[in-house]
């Protein structure tokens, strides 16, 4: 039982940290990543699908993307989807390809991004925080049921700070790593 405890609660500490990675991906910094337009939505024979399903999105160098289209008659579209989004970007069309360069960051854009990134961070501490709450109270409960031994309730209770003190640094990293990434000029 203790087992499959701390077990569940390491997998949804994980579960915690990729949601965070998938975030920190979501914050633009000055170089170009293809992953960058994934929740760009475009509107496809009445219904919309994200800009990666009806295009092929490259790097054409460190701070252009190229968005080919795979039908021509979708290049306008997809110029439109780009340019509506909530990314700041501004992307011009050569014949049916479409360059989608990406603007410097200002210092007070960059700082604003930080404090951005910073929040998603203690958002997911909190997160693994509540997850370690949630195992020690279902620890406490078998305790008081008489279905574990206090001994052992003590040892899962310090497994799971360990836990939880592992994931929290791992947030700290992810977000210094981020940080830095922020602030290359």
């Amino acid at each position: 039982m203790i087992a499959e405890l701390k077990k569940t609660a390491e997998h949804k500490m994980q579960k915690s940290l990729d949601a965070l990675k998938n975030d920190l991906q979501k914050v633009r910094t000055g170089r170009a990543h293809t992953g960058l337009l994934d929740h760009v939505q475009v509107d496809y024979y009445g219904s919309p699908v994200p800009v990666n399903q009806v295009a092929n999105i490259t790097l054409v160098d460190a701070r252009t993307l190229g968005v080919q289209p795979w039908e021509k008659n979708m290049v306008q579209k997809v110029e439109k989807a780009i340019r509506d989004s909530d990314l700041g970007l501004n992307p011009a069309t050569q014949g049916d390809l479409i360059r989608v360069p990406m603007p410097a960051l200002t210092e007070e854009r960059r700082r604003e991004l930080i404090k951005v990134v910073k929040h998603e961070g203690e958002n997911a501490k909190v997160a693994i925080r509540n997850l370690r709450r949630d195992a020690n109270t279902h620890l406490k409960d078998a305790l008081k049921k008489h279905e574990i031994p206090e001994d052992d309730e003590r040892k899962a209770q310090d497994d799971v700070q360990k836990l939880t003190d592992k994931y929290v640094a791992e947030v700290d990293k992810m977000l210094a790593q981020k940080e830095a990434e922020l602030m290359q000029v």
